[in-house]
Parts: C-alpha cells; structure tokens; sequence
C-alpha cells in the first residue's frame, strides 16, 4: 500500500488478458463513464488512477492497463512486481481467452 501524501490508502491493480477482452474498455467506462466501442491495442502499459469511495473512506487504486498481445508485452512482467492486486480479463464471447487465464495467473504469482 502507498500514501501519495493525501491520505487516500493508494493500490497498483495490474488487468491482464488477452487482446481484446475489455481491459481499456472497463478502465474508461471508470474514468469517463463512456462505452468505447473500437477497438485500439495498447502499447506497453498505462496507468489510470481510479478512486472508490466507500463506507470507510477511499481508496485508489492505479490501474495498470496492459497490452494483451505478446508483441506489446515485453515491459509487462517489470511493472508486475509493483502490484497488490490483479484482474484477470476473459471475453464471455471468446472460448478461446479462458485458455489462456492459466497463463496469465502464472505470470502474475
């Protein structure tokens, strides 16, 4: 747990998956409140911080949005020891992304 001064307990959430499974998508619905449609990969990793506020005060999370496709990942296992937490991503539409969850819980631990 981090303190960035302001007394808000502070998180590193990475969420990691395969391309495509709504990582981006979930962290701007949080920011903005948008739905974005088109589909745009990330590169390498970026960080959004997100406050909840709840019945014993807030609480931020960073939330490490991560690229989802091996060409893009390399950086990705460098920031993973930063975490506290994960997500992992599947698409409910994909049978294919629930192969990988094995693989991406290996990363992490």
């Amino acid at each position: 747990m981090l303190d960035q001064g302001d007394g808000v307990p502070t998180f590193y959430c990475f969420l990691v998956g395969d391309g495509g499974t709504g990582k981006t998508t979930f962290v701007k619905r949080h920011v903005t409140g948008d739905f974005e449609k088109k589909y745009v990969a990330t590169l390498g990793v970026e960080v959004h911080p997100l406050v909840f506020h709840t019945n014993r005060g807030a609480i931020r999370f960073n939330v490490c949005d991560t690229a989802g496709q091996e060409k893009f990942g390399g950086l990705r296992d460098g920031y993973y020891i930063q975490g506290q937490c994960a997500i992992i991503m599947v698409d409910v539409t994909s049978r294919v992304t629930y192969k990988y969850v094995p693989n991406w819980h290996r990363d992490l631990v």
